[in-house]
This record gives structure tokens, C-alpha cells and sequence, in this order.
């Protein structure tokens, strides 16, 4: 049976996915306060630059994977008007039912789907943009995803990544004493596990760095990759142009 990584841990393929989705059930309720805590309110910034440089337009089709609590589909939303529309989707169940009941407390409903990155339900050339913020990393196969991504995408659509990625050097101490010290101890004062949290430190630490990516999504079907570092590499936005 194949093997992939959680956090630093090894674990069967099939396994990861439950592991995974025992970490967010876990952690649903209060992500959007760890986030803010985390990330000291950093991620509101990093994830207005998404939506800035999405520059999406009156009438587009928005596809949101990994769209959790709905930040980014509530922004998207906006731009495209009552003529667009915003696909919400997630794999976890109870992430994509906190990120719907947020939003329509809001007023705004959109069309909302539990489905998984690896096998997108919709037909090829389907939508004008796709983003995955802070997901990308959780997924087991991420060549499968980024490929499904493509698929979906018209020709010359975009594809948006915001996740986290390699630090700079000079901040890569500082921020390992934060992630594996502070960030497990707010988790447990928090939300209750720090576990989970620990975990997501892990993950980070797996994920392909910038230029890994950048090549990654080359080969998924993208002919051009731009990356943004943001906050000296702690995040990067990856943005992809379908060929």
C-alpha cells in the first residue's frame, strides 16, 4: 500500500484523508478565532491581496476548493455580481457547514458542495477562476488536484493558490520557535487541541516549497506561474494561467 506523509508522520494513503478530516472537525468551530490569533490578523491581508489581484469581473464563475469558512467566497461573491457565481466547496463536512450558516447569516447564499479536490464534480471548462487557500497542502495527491483544477478552468482562466510556504532564512528560527512552541499552546488554550495544531506546523514543513509548486503547476496544464511572497515567504500566493 502507498505511503504519504502527515505532518512528519508516515501513514497508508487511505488513512491520511480520515486523519485530515479529524483535524478540522476538530479545530471547525474555532478556526476562524485561531486564525485571527495565529496569523495576528495577517490573514485578512494576505487573503485582500488574493481577492485584489483575482481582479475578478461582473458575471464570472468562481470556484472556491478548500473554501472552509468562507472568506474568499463571500469577497468573490462581490465582485461578480448577481450575473457571476461562487461555487463553495469543501472536503470536511463540518468546515463547509460553519463557512455556509457564517455566510448566510450575512445574507449571502451560494451554491454549497461537500467534494473532494481529486475527483472536482464539474464539467471541463466550467469556470473563469478557481482558488484554494490554505488547503492545497492538507491534500494527498497534490498533482491529482492541481490537474482537476486545470480541467475546470476555460482556456485562459486562472487558478489561485494562497498557502503556506518557505520562510526567509533570516526568519526561519524565529518562526519554527512560534510554530512548533506557541502555536500547539495556543491551539490547546484555544480550541481545545493542540494536537491539531502541531500537526498544521507539520504540514507547512511538507509542503512544496515556491519553486516546487511553481513547477508543479506547470505541469498540471498551467503555461504561466506567477508567485507573490507575502510576509517574507511565510505565505505565498501562487497564480496560474491555463494554456
Amino acid at each position: 500500500m502507498s505511503q504519504t506523509h502527515f505532518g512528519f508522520k508516515t501513514v497508508d494513503e487511505q488513512e491520511k484523508a480520515g486523519r485530515v478530516k479529524g483535524v478540522f472537525d476538530s479545530v471547525a468551530s474555532k478556526y476562524d478565532v485561531m486564525n485571527d490569533l495565529m496569523s495576528m490578523g495577517l490573514h485578512r491581508a494576505w487573503k485582500a491581496y488574493t481577492v485584489a489581484v483575482a481582479n475578478l469581473k461582473e458575471g464570472d464563475r468562481v470556484l472556491d476548493i478548500a473554501g472552509g469558512t468562507g472568506d474568499l467566497a463571500r469577497a468573490f461573491a462581490r465582485k461578480v455580481g448577481a450575473s457571476g457565481q461562487v461555487v463553495h466547496t469543501d472536503i470536511n463536512e463540518a468546515m463547509l457547514r460553519t463557512g455556509r450558516d457564517r455566510l448566510l447569516d450575512e445574507g449571502v447564499a451560494l451554491p454549497t458542495t461537500i467534494c473532494d479536490a481529486e475527483q472536482l464534480p464539474f464539467r471541463s471548462g466550467s469556470f473563469d477562476l478557481v482558488s484554494v487557500a490554505f488547503g492545497l497542502r492538507n491534500m494527498t495527491h497534490k498533482e491529482l488536484a492541481l490537474a482537476e483544477m486545470s480541467r475546470v478552468l476555460r482556456d485562459g482562466g486562472r487558478l489561485l493558490v494562497l498557502e503556506f510556504s518557505k520562510v526567509a532564512a533570516p526568519l526561519q528560527k524565529p518562526y519554527d520557535w512560534y510554530s512548533f512552541k506557541i502555536l500547539p499552546q495556543l491551539g490547546q488554550w484555544v480550541a481545545g487541541d493542540g494536537e491539531s495544531y502541531r500537526y498544521l506546523a507539520e504540514s507547512i514543513r511538507m509542503h512544496p516549497d515556491q519553486a516546487t509548486l511553481k513547477a508543479m503547476m506547470k505541469s498540471a496544464g498551467f503555461g504561466h506561474v506567477d508567485v507573490h511572497n507575502l510576509t517574507g515567504g511565510v505565505v505565498a500566493l501562487h497564480v496560474g494561467i491555463k494554456c
